[in-house]
């Protein structure tokens, strides 16, 4: 169970419909205040809560962070009409320890050098809120929503929405 967002009831519900999604648009702030999205593959989220991203040390992300460690993430599942944004607090992490544990061979494509890279860190993002869109796949129960408003004139409610307390 995960510690962020124990007392919101829709925590456990967002972490679920992030756990398969692999790529999180990943939102730092610039030094000149405009935003800055990146994609980023997204590690499983941790007992805590806390969501991780493998980086290279020397990349504009980095600087973003240090700056301003305000982040949002972005999730995005088209195909089961899945959406997640989450935004937190984002930590620069160089332990070899923490490293080796998250580490999957198919990073070794940014990594050549493996776990002992010298660019390499992680970045440990602390949600503390979200908010996710879950709709019905579909197509029939999209054209019912639609034939629905058309007759009702009320937009139809295909899914669950949620603001989600992660603090």
């Amino acid at each position: 169970m995960h510690q962020h967002g124990h007392n919101d009831p829709n925590a456990g519900k967002l972490y679920e419909l992030i756990k398969d999604v692999k790529i999180a648009m990943m939102t730092t702030v610039d030094a000149d205040g405009t935003l800055h999205s990146r994609p980023m593959h997204s590690q499983e989220a941790d007992e805590h809560g806390d969501l991780w991203f493998f980086t290279q040390i020397q990349s504009p992300k980095m600087t973003e962070i240090s700056r301003d460690s305000e982040v949002n993430l972005a999730y995005s599942d088209p195909g089961s009409q899945t959406y997640v944004s989450v935004s937190g607090k984002a930590e620069i992490v160089r332990d070899k320890a923490t490293i080796e544990e998250k580490w999957s061979e198919p990073l070794r494509a940014w990594f050549p050098k493996g776990t002992d890279d010298p660019q390499i860190a992680l970045i440990r993002v602390h949600p503390t809120k979200g908010e996710y869109w879950d709709s019905p796949s579909s197509t029939l129960v999209h054209l019912y929503g639609y034939a629905k408003a058309v007759v009702t004139g009320e937009q139809p409610k295909p899914g669950d929405q949620a603001k989600v307390n992660l603090s």
